[in-house]
């Protein structure tokens, strides 16, 4: 049994299958969007993008045929600002977006089995995926091998197999978690797309604005490898090169790499500016997250930096000869010093 997905739901998930065969049967063409009265969406669109690059998910939601249109244009201002950071930041938030409706979706549905179906229809036709629903809890289960497949990208400890509900072959998930697993894979999902549209031509309207938003944030935004990753210990010079690559850390790469430069004498500036490239970053968010790790907000704490044995236990250790007896990567390098 399959679900037809109404215009409401369909605004939230513009990148399914069924929007595309919208804009099949109505013809669309993209030099439409020229026309004056398609300024509106061109403006929406450009607000969504705007939002995305500050670190924040675009909540607002209008009607079917508005939230399809201002999507497709979406993807075309970031195709024709051309920016590799500026793609991934975009696509996560995206993805990030559906999380918060799909959530929203799962939880207030009271039917079980729709929230079945539109969990089976929605991660089949993104990522093949055959997954269920249980009529009675809610809980989803999908196979031990797609279930680690997501989750060997997710570093924190919660997602180990060790630490789930495993049986007969399946790994059993609140709906929240099983939303979760996928975020990466669709904001990956979605990032490809933009990478592999072929647009002939981006209609004028579409293309000065882009050239504007390239103006506006290019200095934030392209790479710029500014730190010199020398005499750093391996488990921060992985993280840092993940960070020069505009990828996402996880929460505890994050607090390993901030603590270990506030204690190495780096400034607040100077670790908020580390995190810059991330896709997720959120200027007002970092700053209170790093003063709080240098004792200047909250509880007025000083954070240390992780032991080793705690960077191995969370996967974050990439130990060389060098590493050898050291205890906290604090240490590293400190024996060469004459």
């Amino acid at each position: 049994m399959s679900i037809k997905l109404g215009s409401s739901e369909l605004a939230k998930y513009p990148f399914l299958q069924e929007a595309s065969d919208y804009i099949h049967e109505t013809k669309f063409d993209f030099e439409e969007f020229d026309r004056p009265e398609m300024i509106h969406i061109i403006n929406r669109a450009v607000e969504k993008l705007e939002n995305e690059l500050k670190g924040k998910v675009y909540s607002n939601l209008d009607e079917y045929e508005i939230e399809i249109m201002t999507f497709m244009v979406s993807l075309l201002l970031i195709k024709s600002i051309g920016l590799e950071e500026v793609s991934k930041k975009c696509s996560l938030f995206e993805a990030m977006r559906v999380e918060k409706f799909l959530t929203s979706d799962l939880s207030n549905e009271r039917s079980v089995e729709k929230k079945r179906l539109l969990v089976q229809k929605i991660f089949f036709e993104l990522f093949k995926i055959s997954i269920d629903v249980n009529s009675t809890s809610s809980i989803c289960k999908l196979s031990v091998p797609d279930y680690l497949q997501r989750a060997s990208k997710m570093n924190e400890q919660e997602w180990k197999l060790i630490n789930r509900s495993v049986k007969d072959g399946y790994v059993y998930l609140d709906t929240d978690e099983t939303v979760r697993l996928i975020r990466n894979e669709l904001s990956n999902l979605i990032y490809s797309r933009i990478k592999n549209m072929k647009v002939i031509e981006i209609p004028v309207s579409i293309k000065s604005r882009a050239d504007e938003l390239r103006d506006k944030y290019a200095g934030r935004y392209v790479y710029r490898n500014q730190f010199k990753i020398l005499e750093y210990p391996p488990c921060i010079k992985h993280a840092m090169e993940i960070i020069n690559k505009g990828e996402n850390l996880p929460h505890s790469a994050r607090f390993m790499l901030a603590t270990y430069m506030l204690a190495i004498g780096k400034t607040i500036e100077d670790v908020i500016d580390i995190f810059r490239n991330s896709p997720d970053y959120n200027e007002k968010v970092t700053r209170y997250q790093v003063e709080h790790l240098a004792g200047k907000k909250g509880s007025h704490t000083k954070y240390s930096v992780p032991s080793c044995d705690r960077l191995r236990s969370e996967d974050l250790c990439f130990a060389i000869k060098e590493c050898e007896n050291l205890i906290n990567p604090i240490q590293f390098g400190r024996r060469k010093i004459t």
